[in-house]
């Protein structure tokens, strides 16, 4: 344990050895990963209860820190807060580890399924399970704009910011990134002026209890000297993880063409990755805008059927992407075997999508003492939160329509054009399972868990039965 430090200004430059062993470490965070359910929320008070409340490796101070700069970036704010409280411990091998392992479970799971997907989902055990998925999954999806939705729509102004999002992707279809810099522009401006309806808010929140302060932990409250900003090792690690995120996609566009199939998948993918603000269901809803309608690369129900693999094993959400890929190089395969073709897509996706993670905490992580109480960054962030909120929203509208009915058309009003159900194609079935998953979660506060798998089994039953 540490020994307080009276000096704020002695206590800023003393650290000492935290004792924490990097095997150990390596085991606890392999224990995080595999419990890592449940989307960022979950997954985030997992890492609380394990590395501050029992551990106390870290305090409740340095953990909220180290959170609040993770969601000011793009990407799996969970994934990237592992790789942060890693590097602070164990420098840049810890943070590569910590980061690596938590996306390696859920990899290596949904690899496995999507294996099953192609090969066994034309059967009836397969198509149930799948159908069952689907249902629940709407209804997670429609918890998820509850429970961001009154974290981030704390006024009139919030609430504002998140309409004009819904309405600008699913009437006018307008594209993820330009409403999320429309919001953070605003929210920048707001903040700086120090308008009320700007000022941030917390995250997802700890886990509740005692607090477990910095100075009583493993760490401490001195800063370890690699921490410290360095310009010259920031250059490095910089250069050198832009190198292997972007080097592997200028390849494949110099030697397969801008038409290629991982070509597209790498741009893409790399584009997402910077754009993401906002969680996994944000990325969702702008890989279905892309991936569904523009590439082609699957249907609106194969991308429920990815969100419910993604929903089912470890790791963030947004591993759903490496289904997206896997279909993508699998029914674009070339010369390749489809198999072969589709597991160096899966691959390539899951490169693209987290290498930029590690390059925002490395890069940025010594420099976060200066984002402290900057309000305008903190507007910025509020607003981008809202506007998610819209776009979630506009997801859930939108696997609805295509869970609970069979048909669609498309309608055009004023110049905006979006899709409308044949409500005589209504899947009562469907209806009736995503009603039953949504009272679970809603009045009875089933976990998503338990949710996911009933409804996958009285989907499998329904349709072998039928």
């Amino acid at each position: 344990m540490s020994v307080a430090v009276t000096d704020p200004l002695e206590r800023s430059e003393t650290a000492h050895d935290h004792g924490i062993p990097f095997g150990e470490a390596v085991k606890v965070w392999a224990r995080i990963a595999s419990l890592s359910f449940g989307g960022p929320a979950g997954q985030i008070a997992v890492m609380h209860r394990i590395l501050v409340d029992e551990k106390r490796w870290i305090g409740e101070e340095r953990f909220l820190h180290a959170l609040n700069y993770c969601m000011l970036l793009p990407g799996p704010e969970a994934q990237q807060l592992a790789a942060y409280i890693g590097w602070l411990l164990h420098k840049t091998k810890g943070g590569l580890v910590a980061g690596a392992l938590f996306v390696l479970p859920g990899f290596l799971a949904i690899l496995a399924l999507s294996f099953l997907y192609v090969l066994l989902g034309a059967s009836p055990l397969v198509e149930g399970l799948f159908f069952g998925l689907k249902a629940a999954v709407l209804a997670v999806v429609i918890q998820a704009v509850v429970r961001v939705g009154s974290r981030a729509l704390r006024n009139n102004v919030m609430r504002g910011v998140a309409a004009a999002a819904f309405v600008a992707i699913f009437f006018l279809d307008a594209p993820f990134p330009l409403i999320v810099l429309a919001a953070a522009l605003g929210g920048y401006v707001g903040g700086r002026l120090g308008l009320s309806a700007f000022k941030g808010g917390g995250g997802h929140g700890a886990a509740g209890g005692n607090v477990v302060h910095d100075r009583d932990t493993a760490l401490g409250e001195g800063l370890p000297d690699h921490a410290r900003p360095n310009l010259a090792w920031s250059l490095k690690i910089t250069a050198a993880l832009l190198v292997l995120w972007l080097a592997p996609v200028a390849a494949m566009l110099a030697l397969l063409g801008p038409d290629d199939v991982f070509s597209r998948i790498a741009t893409f993918f790399s584009q997402m990755a910077v754009v993401t603000f906002g969680g996994a269901y944000a990325v969702l809803a702008y890989v279905a805008q892309e991936a569904v309608d523009t590439y082609g690369w699957l249907k609106p129900g194969e991308m429920l059927d990815g969100l419910g693999l993604a929903e089912s094993t470890p790791g963030p959400l947004i591993m759903v992407t490496q289904f997206v890929g896997f279909l993508a190089a699998f029914r674009e395969s070339g010369s390749l075997h489809p198999l072969v073709a589709a597991t160096l897509g899966a691959i390539l996706t899951t490169w693209v999508t987290f290498v930029p993670c590690f390059l925002w905490i490395f890069a940025g992580a010594p420099f976060v003492e200066t984002l402290r109480g900057n309000r305008a960054l903190s507007g910025a962030l509020g607003a981008i939160t809202a506007a998610v909120v819209g776009v979630i929203l506009n997801l859930a509208l939108w696997f609805a329509i295509h869970t609970l009915f069979g048909e669609v058309r498309e309608v055009g009003i004023a110049g905006a054009r979006f899709d409308v159900p044949v409500l005589a194609s209504l899947n009562i079935p469907a209806l009736l399972l995503a009603a039953g998953a949504a009272i679970a979660v809603f009045r009875f506060k089933a976990g998503m868990i338990p949710v996911l798998f009933a409804c996958a089994g009285l989907g499998a039953a329904y349709v072998l039965l039928r």
